[in-house]
Protein backbone atom coordinates (compact mmCIF):
# COMPACT_ATOMS: atom_id res chain seq x y z
CA UNK A 1 0.00 0.00 0.00
CA UNK A 2 1.26 3.28 -1.12
CA UNK A 3 1.53 6.15 1.58
CA UNK A 4 -0.90 8.20 0.19
CA UNK A 5 -3.80 5.33 -0.03
CA UNK A 6 -2.44 4.17 4.00
CA UNK A 7 -3.22 8.00 5.19
CA UNK A 8 -6.70 7.95 3.29
CA UNK A 9 -7.19 4.43 4.95
CA UNK A 10 -5.86 5.80 8.48
CA UNK A 11 -8.57 8.76 7.82
CA UNK A 12 -11.11 6.56 6.61
CA UNK A 13 -10.84 4.27 9.85
CA UNK A 14 -10.63 7.42 12.29
CA UNK A 15 -13.63 8.54 11.40
CA UNK A 16 -15.62 5.46 11.41
CA UNK A 17 -14.17 5.14 15.06
CA UNK A 18 -15.96 8.68 15.75
CA UNK A 19 -18.68 7.84 14.63
CA UNK A 20 -18.90 4.70 16.21
CA UNK A 21 -17.95 6.71 19.60
CA UNK A 22 -20.87 9.60 18.96
CA UNK A 23 -23.69 6.92 18.02
CA UNK A 24 -22.54 5.02 21.49
CA UNK A 25 -22.83 8.00 23.62
CA UNK A 26 -26.32 8.93 21.72
CA UNK A 27 -27.57 5.58 22.80
CA UNK A 28 -26.04 5.77 26.51
CA UNK A 29 -28.12 9.32 26.47
CA UNK A 30 -31.04 7.47 25.15
CA UNK A 31 -30.74 4.99 27.51
CA UNK A 32 -30.56 7.26 30.54
CA UNK A 33 -33.50 9.23 29.50
CA UNK A 34 -35.89 6.05 29.13
CA UNK A 35 -34.55 4.96 32.25
CA UNK A 36 -34.83 7.90 34.59
CA UNK A 37 -38.31 8.73 32.92
CA UNK A 38 -39.27 5.43 33.23
CA UNK A 39 -38.59 5.85 37.27
CA UNK A 40 -40.16 9.62 37.32
CA UNK A 41 -43.14 8.31 35.87
CA UNK A 42 -43.69 5.44 38.85
CA UNK A 43 -42.23 7.54 41.77
CA UNK A 44 -44.71 10.25 43.63
CA UNK A 45 -46.74 11.48 45.89
CA UNK A 46 -49.55 9.31 44.30
CA UNK A 47 -48.78 5.46 45.04
CA UNK A 48 -49.56 4.22 40.74
CA UNK A 49 -47.86 0.79 40.01
CA UNK A 50 -46.01 0.52 36.99
CA UNK A 51 -48.52 -1.48 35.34
CA UNK A 52 -50.96 1.19 36.13
CA UNK A 53 -48.87 3.65 34.84
CA UNK A 54 -48.81 1.73 31.30
CA UNK A 55 -52.35 1.26 30.89
CA UNK A 56 -52.54 5.55 31.73
CA UNK A 57 -50.47 6.17 29.13
CA UNK A 58 -52.28 4.01 26.64
CA UNK A 59 -55.13 5.75 27.49
CA UNK A 60 -56.75 3.06 29.91
CA UNK A 61 -57.00 3.00 33.92
CA UNK A 62 -58.92 5.31 36.35
CA UNK A 63 -59.38 9.16 35.62
CA UNK A 64 -57.30 9.53 38.43
CA UNK A 65 -54.11 7.86 37.03
CA UNK A 66 -54.69 9.20 33.80
CA UNK A 67 -54.89 12.75 35.38
CA UNK A 68 -51.55 12.46 37.47
CA UNK A 69 -49.54 10.44 34.86
CA UNK A 70 -50.59 12.08 31.50
CA UNK A 71 -51.02 15.69 33.34
CA UNK A 72 -48.22 15.71 35.85
CA UNK A 73 -45.78 13.23 35.79
CA UNK A 74 -45.06 13.30 31.67
CA UNK A 75 -45.47 17.23 31.62
CA UNK A 76 -42.61 17.44 33.64
CA UNK A 77 -40.26 14.24 32.31
CA UNK A 78 -40.48 16.50 28.63
CA UNK A 79 -40.33 19.91 29.81
CA UNK A 80 -36.91 18.71 31.56
CA UNK A 81 -35.71 17.36 28.46
CA UNK A 82 -37.07 20.05 26.26
CA UNK A 83 -34.88 22.82 28.68
CA UNK A 84 -32.12 20.50 28.97
CA UNK A 85 -31.92 20.33 24.93
CA UNK A 86 -32.11 24.32 24.64
CA UNK A 87 -29.49 25.01 27.44
CA UNK A 88 -27.23 22.06 26.37
CA UNK A 89 -27.32 23.32 22.85
CA UNK A 90 -26.82 26.82 22.93
CA UNK A 91 -23.90 26.16 25.78
CA UNK A 92 -22.11 24.23 22.58
CA UNK A 93 -23.15 26.74 20.41
CA UNK A 94 -21.60 29.44 22.16
CA UNK A 95 -18.46 27.36 23.29
CA UNK A 96 -17.64 26.09 19.88
CA UNK A 97 -18.26 29.84 17.83
CA UNK A 98 -16.40 31.27 20.70
CA UNK A 99 -13.72 29.09 20.96
CA UNK A 100 -14.09 29.39 24.65
CA UNK A 101 -14.98 26.52 26.98
CA UNK A 102 -16.13 28.96 29.30
CA UNK A 103 -18.10 30.58 27.24
CA UNK A 104 -21.68 29.60 28.53
CA UNK A 105 -24.88 31.97 28.30
CA UNK A 106 -24.82 31.30 32.54
CA UNK A 107 -21.35 33.43 32.58
CA UNK A 108 -21.95 35.97 29.63
CA UNK A 109 -25.63 36.89 31.12
CA UNK A 110 -27.58 35.98 28.75
CA UNK A 111 -29.49 34.32 30.98
CA UNK A 112 -29.31 36.83 33.36
CA UNK A 113 -30.94 38.88 30.42
CA UNK A 114 -33.93 36.46 29.88
CA UNK A 115 -34.07 36.51 33.41
CA UNK A 116 -34.45 40.07 34.21
CA UNK A 117 -36.36 40.01 31.21
CA UNK A 118 -39.32 37.52 32.71
CA UNK A 119 -38.77 39.06 36.21
CA UNK A 120 -39.55 42.52 34.86
CA UNK A 121 -42.36 41.17 33.16
CA UNK A 122 -44.09 38.99 35.89
CA UNK A 123 -43.38 42.00 38.87
CA UNK A 124 -44.09 45.17 36.94
CA UNK A 125 -46.28 44.28 34.10
CA UNK A 126 -47.83 41.75 35.18
CA UNK A 127 -47.50 39.64 32.21
CA UNK A 128 -47.81 35.76 32.21
CA UNK A 129 -47.55 32.71 29.73
CA UNK A 130 -46.00 33.80 25.84
CA UNK A 131 -46.11 37.26 26.74
CA UNK A 132 -43.16 36.50 29.51
CA UNK A 133 -41.20 34.33 26.95
CA UNK A 134 -41.38 37.23 24.27
CA UNK A 135 -39.83 39.37 27.06
CA UNK A 136 -37.15 37.42 27.82
CA UNK A 137 -36.23 36.71 24.37
CA UNK A 138 -36.11 40.40 23.36
CA UNK A 139 -33.90 40.92 26.72
CA UNK A 140 -31.59 38.02 26.14
CA UNK A 141 -31.29 39.36 22.64
CA UNK A 142 -30.68 43.16 23.50
CA UNK A 143 -27.80 41.85 26.03
CA UNK A 144 -26.46 39.79 23.40
CA UNK A 145 -26.40 43.01 20.93
CA UNK A 146 -25.22 44.79 24.20
CA UNK A 147 -22.13 43.18 24.18
CA UNK A 148 -21.32 41.72 20.66
CA UNK A 149 -21.30 45.76 20.13
CA UNK A 150 -18.97 46.66 23.15
CA UNK A 151 -16.80 43.95 22.10
CA UNK A 152 -16.69 44.38 18.42
CA UNK A 153 -13.47 45.94 17.45
CA UNK A 154 -12.64 45.32 14.15
CA UNK A 155 -13.77 41.71 14.60
CA UNK A 156 -15.17 39.18 17.06
CA UNK A 157 -12.35 38.55 19.54
CA UNK A 158 -13.39 35.55 22.11
CA UNK A 159 -12.11 36.64 25.45
CA UNK A 160 -13.35 40.29 25.11
CA UNK A 161 -16.45 39.01 24.11
CA UNK A 162 -16.51 36.95 27.17
CA UNK A 163 -15.24 39.89 29.43
CA UNK A 164 -17.65 41.80 28.72
CA UNK A 165 -20.58 39.28 29.00
CA UNK A 166 -19.45 38.72 32.75
CA UNK A 167 -19.82 42.64 33.15
CA UNK A 168 -23.07 42.18 31.52
CA UNK A 169 -24.05 39.21 33.96
CA UNK A 170 -23.23 41.14 37.17
CA UNK A 171 -25.42 44.16 36.00
CA UNK A 172 -28.59 42.07 35.15
CA UNK A 173 -28.15 40.51 38.26
CA UNK A 174 -27.83 43.34 40.03
CA UNK A 175 -30.84 44.93 38.43
CA UNK A 176 -32.78 41.59 39.08
CA UNK A 177 -32.28 41.40 42.90
CA UNK A 178 -33.41 45.56 42.85
CA UNK A 179 -36.56 44.50 41.10
CA UNK A 180 -37.51 41.57 43.90
CA UNK A 181 -36.40 43.89 46.76
CA UNK A 182 -39.38 46.49 45.42
CA UNK A 183 -41.64 43.81 45.05
CA UNK A 184 -44.38 42.63 47.80
CA UNK A 185 -43.27 39.84 49.80
CA UNK A 186 -45.42 37.38 47.87
CA UNK A 187 -44.69 38.85 44.40
CA UNK A 188 -41.36 38.43 45.17
CA UNK A 189 -41.63 35.02 46.48
CA UNK A 190 -42.75 33.95 43.32
CA UNK A 191 -40.05 35.76 41.47
CA UNK A 192 -37.51 34.66 43.12
CA UNK A 193 -38.84 30.91 43.12
CA UNK A 194 -38.85 31.34 39.21
CA UNK A 195 -35.37 32.29 39.20
CA UNK A 196 -34.07 29.34 41.48
CA UNK A 197 -35.11 27.21 38.28
CA UNK A 198 -37.56 24.48 38.17
CA UNK A 199 -39.46 22.33 35.55
CA UNK A 200 -42.69 21.97 37.50
CA UNK A 201 -45.11 24.04 36.48
CA UNK A 202 -43.96 24.18 32.43
CA UNK A 203 -46.82 21.79 30.51
CA UNK A 204 -49.87 22.56 28.31
CA UNK A 205 -49.67 25.17 25.56
CA UNK A 206 -46.58 26.62 27.18
CA UNK A 207 -44.66 23.11 27.38
CA UNK A 208 -46.24 22.17 23.63
CA UNK A 209 -44.81 26.18 22.09
CA UNK A 210 -41.53 25.49 24.00
CA UNK A 211 -41.19 22.16 22.16
CA UNK A 212 -41.97 23.41 18.90
CA UNK A 213 -39.65 26.56 19.05
CA UNK A 214 -36.68 24.21 20.44
CA UNK A 215 -37.25 21.98 17.85
CA UNK A 216 -37.04 24.53 15.20
CA UNK A 217 -33.64 25.84 16.70
CA UNK A 218 -32.24 22.33 16.73
CA UNK A 219 -32.91 22.09 13.15
CA UNK A 220 -31.43 25.72 12.62
CA UNK A 221 -28.10 24.69 14.44
CA UNK A 222 -28.05 21.62 12.83
CA UNK A 223 -28.11 23.24 9.40
CA UNK A 224 -25.23 25.43 10.44
CA UNK A 225 -23.81 22.47 12.13
CA UNK A 226 -20.82 21.83 9.36
CA UNK A 227 -19.48 25.50 9.64
CA UNK A 228 -19.21 25.10 13.47
CA UNK A 229 -16.35 23.32 12.55
CA UNK A 230 -15.13 25.36 9.97
CA UNK A 231 -15.03 28.76 12.39
CA UNK A 232 -13.13 26.51 14.77
CA UNK A 233 -10.40 26.83 12.25
CA UNK A 234 -10.36 30.86 12.98
CA UNK A 235 -11.86 33.39 11.03
CA UNK A 236 -9.33 33.74 8.05
CA UNK A 237 -9.45 30.14 7.01
CA UNK A 238 -13.44 30.14 7.17
CA UNK A 239 -13.23 32.85 4.94
CA UNK A 240 -10.17 30.75 2.66
CA UNK A 241 -13.14 28.26 2.55
CA UNK A 242 -15.81 30.47 1.64
CA UNK A 243 -17.56 30.88 4.61
CA UNK A 244 -18.46 34.57 5.91
CA UNK A 245 -17.21 34.25 9.11
CA UNK A 246 -18.98 37.16 10.78
CA UNK A 247 -22.74 36.24 9.95
CA UNK A 248 -22.48 32.79 10.35
CA UNK A 249 -21.49 32.97 13.84
CA UNK A 250 -23.91 35.66 14.09
CA UNK A 251 -26.38 33.56 13.19
CA UNK A 252 -25.25 30.98 14.90
CA UNK A 253 -25.32 33.49 18.41
CA UNK A 254 -28.91 34.40 17.58
CA UNK A 255 -30.04 31.30 17.11
CA UNK A 256 -28.28 29.99 20.77
CA UNK A 257 -29.40 33.69 22.37
CA UNK A 258 -32.90 32.31 21.51
CA UNK A 259 -32.65 28.79 23.06
CA UNK A 260 -31.65 30.42 26.29
CA UNK A 261 -34.26 32.85 26.25
CA UNK A 262 -37.36 29.85 25.50
CA UNK A 263 -35.89 27.60 27.67
CA UNK A 264 -35.27 30.25 30.67
CA UNK A 265 -38.63 32.06 30.48
CA UNK A 266 -40.64 28.49 31.09
CA UNK A 267 -38.24 26.89 33.29
CA UNK A 268 -36.11 29.58 34.84
CA UNK A 269 -31.99 30.02 34.18
CA UNK A 270 -31.21 26.52 35.41
CA UNK A 271 -27.56 26.74 36.46
CA UNK A 272 -25.12 24.92 34.69
CA UNK A 273 -26.33 22.90 32.28
CA UNK A 274 -25.52 24.99 29.28
CA UNK A 275 -21.93 25.01 30.31
CA UNK A 276 -21.44 21.38 32.01
CA UNK A 277 -23.06 19.37 29.28
CA UNK A 278 -20.77 20.59 26.54
CA UNK A 279 -17.76 19.88 28.46
CA UNK A 280 -19.26 16.01 29.24
CA UNK A 281 -19.88 15.93 26.12
CA UNK A 282 -16.60 16.33 24.31
CA UNK A 283 -15.01 14.34 26.79
CA UNK A 284 -17.17 11.48 25.87
CA UNK A 285 -16.66 11.79 22.42
CA UNK A 286 -12.93 13.07 22.26
CA UNK A 287 -13.42 16.42 21.29
CA UNK A 288 -15.23 19.09 18.45
CA UNK A 289 -17.88 20.83 19.26
CA UNK A 290 -20.52 18.30 19.83
CA UNK A 291 -23.46 19.63 19.65
CA UNK A 292 -25.85 16.61 18.89
CA UNK A 293 -23.87 14.58 21.84
CA UNK A 294 -24.34 18.38 24.08
CA UNK A 295 -28.21 18.29 23.22
CA UNK A 296 -28.45 14.78 24.17
CA UNK A 297 -26.43 15.61 27.48
CA UNK A 298 -28.21 18.32 28.63
CA UNK A 299 -31.54 16.23 28.49
CA UNK A 300 -30.06 13.30 30.36
CA UNK A 301 -28.49 15.86 32.81
CA UNK A 302 -31.62 18.51 33.58
CA UNK A 303 -34.07 14.86 34.10
CA UNK A 304 -31.60 13.14 36.37
CA UNK A 305 -31.31 16.12 38.37
CA UNK A 306 -35.16 16.84 38.48
CA UNK A 307 -35.83 13.60 39.75
CA UNK A 308 -32.73 13.54 42.13
CA UNK A 309 -34.21 16.75 43.13
CA UNK A 310 -37.53 14.98 43.99
CA UNK A 311 -37.00 11.77 45.47
CA UNK A 312 -33.17 11.68 46.68
CA UNK A 313 -33.68 12.89 50.24
CA UNK A 314 -36.85 12.35 51.70
CA UNK A 315 -38.87 14.94 52.55
CA UNK A 316 -36.68 17.24 50.91
CA UNK A 317 -37.55 18.59 47.67
CA UNK A 318 -35.32 20.87 45.91
CA UNK A 319 -36.20 22.66 42.45
CA UNK A 320 -33.85 21.24 39.54
CA UNK A 321 -31.94 24.34 39.18
CA UNK A 322 -30.64 23.79 42.41
CA UNK A 323 -29.20 20.10 41.85
CA UNK A 324 -27.73 20.99 38.68
CA UNK A 325 -25.89 23.50 40.27
CA UNK A 326 -24.63 21.33 43.66
CA UNK A 327 -23.37 18.47 40.97
CA UNK A 328 -22.54 20.76 38.20
CA UNK A 329 -19.83 22.73 39.63
CA UNK A 330 -17.59 19.62 41.54
CA UNK A 331 -18.25 18.02 38.03
CA UNK A 332 -16.73 20.76 36.24
CA UNK A 333 -13.48 21.28 38.90
CA UNK A 334 -13.04 17.41 38.38
CA UNK A 335 -13.46 17.16 34.19
CA UNK A 336 -10.65 20.14 34.43
CA UNK A 337 -8.24 18.42 36.45
CA UNK A 338 -8.51 15.36 34.88
CA UNK A 339 -8.16 16.80 31.44
CA UNK A 340 -5.03 18.87 32.60
CA UNK A 341 -3.18 15.11 33.84
CA UNK A 342 -4.51 14.04 30.72
CA UNK A 343 -2.16 16.54 28.84
CA UNK A 344 0.33 16.21 30.94
CA UNK A 345 0.18 12.62 30.10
Amino acid sequence: MTAPAATLATIVAVRHARRRRLAWVLAGCLAVVLAVGAIALVLGAADISAGRVFLALVGLGDDGDRFVVMRLRVPRILAAIVCGVAFALAGAVFQAVLRNPLASPDILGISGGASLGAVWALLILGLGGVAVSGIAFLAALAVAVAIWALAWRQGLHGIRFVLVGVGFAYLTGSITAWLLTRAEVRQAQSALAWTVGSVADVRGDELAWLAVAVAVGCLVVASLARRVGVLALGDDHARGLGVAADRTRMALLLVAVALVALATAAAGPIAFVALVAPAIARALTGGGAALATSAATGAALTLTADVLGQYAVPGLVAPVGIVTGVIGAPYLLWLLATTERRRRA
